[in-house]
């Protein structure tokens, strides 16, 4: 492999990981907090790139494509969370089916709505172009998702950090009882969390409507990458994340360009590793 031909699959990797951390980070935030693995988040994926080929197509506005995607998916989630989810809470197995069974309806749901043909965000002009990068011409769109990840890494990490709203969701984590003899809502609390989650997944689906192709079942495929990435750097952890998406698009990107018939095997064996010396992830907590 030349030194082209390696920068390229690099950077191949880091915006497909960039586009995992975005999903990924709602995955995880929803976990660190509620304790929920949220097999439905691929199906929130699913339906906000759906709405945002919609809403672009019609308007030709690509921000109004997100901004739509986003609502829809925050949407849905509100009501599974509100309507249903909240009625099993605490319950581990229960709330892993109700998941697992508005993922199923929430992916036939599109299917008739939005037909079985892949489908595609037609790219802003400004973002269909491409880049001189050294020897090498890139994709400007692929460079949008990077930049969109790591910004969107800095808001998280800012919102968790340093604001009274991450204060309140570390409280929740820590010691659920403590916080609510303070006075803190935690219902709502989680309730918000679980929309911003899904909110995540909606603009995870938007943009990579732009960068591969949304059809039926693209909602698990996506969502096994995620739970990979969240495994591999610790379920509730926004670092584990960043880290596990940058770990998995490189595999990724270097295993279908040099061994494509053992991609998949490639992808998953990080994390058989990783379960074997760190069962809590590489920054999850083992109390998690």
């Amino acid at each position: 492999m030349s030194v082209d031909e390696l920068l390229l699959q690099a950077l191949n990797g880091l915006s497909f990981g960039a586009l995992l951390f975005v999903l990924a980070s709602g995955f995880t935030l929803v976990f660190g907090l509620m304790h929920i693995v949220n097999l439905a988040h691929g199906a929130f994926y699913l339906v906000g790139g759906y709405v945002g080929i919609i809403t672009v197509t019609a308007t030709g506005s690509f921000p109004a494509g997100i901004v739509a995607g986003v609502a829809t998916a925050a949407v849905i989630g509100l009501a599974s969370e509100r309507l249903l989810l909240r009625r099993v809470r605490g319950k581990e197995l229960p709330e892993v089916l109700l998941t697992v069974g508005i993922a199923l309806v929430v992916g036939d749901a599109c299917l008739a709505a939005f037909g079985g043909n892949p489908r595609s965000t037609p790219v802003p002009p400004v973002l269909s172009e491409s880049v001189r990068l050294g020897s090498i011409t890139y994709p400007t769109y692929r460079l949008f998702v990077l930049s969109l990840a790591v910004a969107l890494g800095v808001l998280l990490y800012v919102i968790q950090h340093r604001t009274r709203l991450g204060a309140l969701i570390r409280a929740g984590v820590d010691d659920r009882e403590i916080a609510e003899s303070l006075g803190i809502d935690v219902p709502r609390v989680f309730t918000a969390t679980f929309v911003f989650g899904a909110a995540l997944a909606g603009l995870a689906g938007v943009v990579a409507a732009g960068l591969l192709t949304l059809r039926p079942g693209a909602d698990t495929d996506i969502l096994l990458f995620a739970l990979v990435v969240v495994v591999v750097g610790g379920l509730g952890s926004l670092q584990g994340a960043a880290v596990g998406s940058v770990l998995i698009g490189l595999v990724d990107a270097f295993s279908k360009a040099l061994v494509p018939e053992l991609s998949y095997f490639a992808v998953f064996a990080p994390m058989a590793i990783v379960l074997m010396f760190r069962p809590s992830g590489l920054f999850g907590r083992s109390g998690t």
